[in-house]
């Protein structure tokens, strides 16, 4: 989902074959200072400029979907420019996940996570990628991790049912997650999919 603006928290929906991929355009989220490892260096507090993180960040979410290339370049100058600027993150996570690279988006998402705490979008696209690799038990939590920081998203309910049922792990949750999508799902192809396997159960 792409949230156009700075101060805007309603998600507009990007649909894929399987469901939403998060893309995130927001304001500047305050920095995690606990010990981090990965790719990237350490950065002083006098370094960061999250103005000019955010503007990039912006830029290519403009362009992600037309010019990746680029968008992956400004999203890396965005980094550069402060490496605690979670919706870069998330972002190039978005561009390793439509690249097949999974390894390499599970940890922009895992920064993304950390650095958005209450934010649903980073762990809805780690769901994602570890539900292409494979990582069921993984993504399920990864789901309920993002209905955990905000009840009733909706991109999240149903995923979490869709992983449940195609994996035989629907549970005590699986009905309410069922009549939640039949009446706010994304589209009328998601409440006639919730009816459907309401119906069979």
């Amino acid at each position: 989902m792409l949230l156009p603006t700075p101060t805007s928290r309603t998600p507009v929906a990007r649909s894929t074959a399987a469901a939403a991929i998060a893309l995130l355009a927001l304001a500047p989220l305050a920095a995690c200072h606990s010990s981090r490892t990965g790719p990237y260096a350490p950065q002083s507090e006098a370094l960061r400029d999250t103005t000019k993180a955010q503007r990039l960040t912006q830029e290519a979410a403009a362009i992600i979907d037309a010019n990746p290339t680029k968008a992956e370049k400004l999203l890396r100058e965005a980094l550069g420019a402060d490496l605690y600027h979670g919706p870069a993150h998330n972002n190039l996570g978005v561009l390793y996940l439509q690249q097949g690279k999974l390894y390499e988006a599970v940890g922009e998402f895992e920064w993304a996570r950390k650095l958005m705490p209450g934010h649903p979008d980073p762990r809805l696209n780690l769901a994602l990628t570890l539900e292409r690799a494979g990582k069921t038990d993984d993504a399920l939590a990864a789901y309920t991790s993002a209905l955990e920081v905000y009840p009733g998203h909706i991109q999240s309910t149903q995923g979490l049912a869709r992983l449940q049922i195609r994996s035989g792990k629907a549970d005590d949750r699986t009905p309410k997650l069922l009549d939640d999508i039949a009446l706010r799902g994304e589209d009328q192809r998601w409440r006639e999919w919730a009816r459907l396997q309401t119906l069979k159960r």
